[in-house]
């Protein structure tokens, strides 16, 4: 089965932990097969082009910005996979 690398880059502010904690969320009730990530460092936020926090990066891809719904962040993952 394919495992999908979910990774969260942000400061470590409340809105980056939530965003991390909804993808160790969908990972703990089965709905995705992912290794989880989560990086304090900025300057991959930068790297990537982007200004805002947190970032949700899937297989290497930035997909998103903020806290999605549950549901978009499900699509957002299964869509990778």
């Amino acid at each position: 089965m394919f495992i999908v690398i979910v990774r969260v880059i942000g400061s470590g502010c409340p809105t980056c932990e939530k965003l991390y904690k909804a993808v160790l969320k969908l990972k703990e009730e089965g709905k995705i097969n992912a290794e989880v990530e989560y990086s304090k460092d900025i300057n991959e936020i930068v790297e990537l082009g982007l200004m805002a926090s947190p970032v949700l990066v899937v297989n290497g891809k930035p997909v998103a910005v903020g806290v999605p719904s549950e549901e978009k962040l499900l699509s957002l993952i299964k869509n990778a996979e």
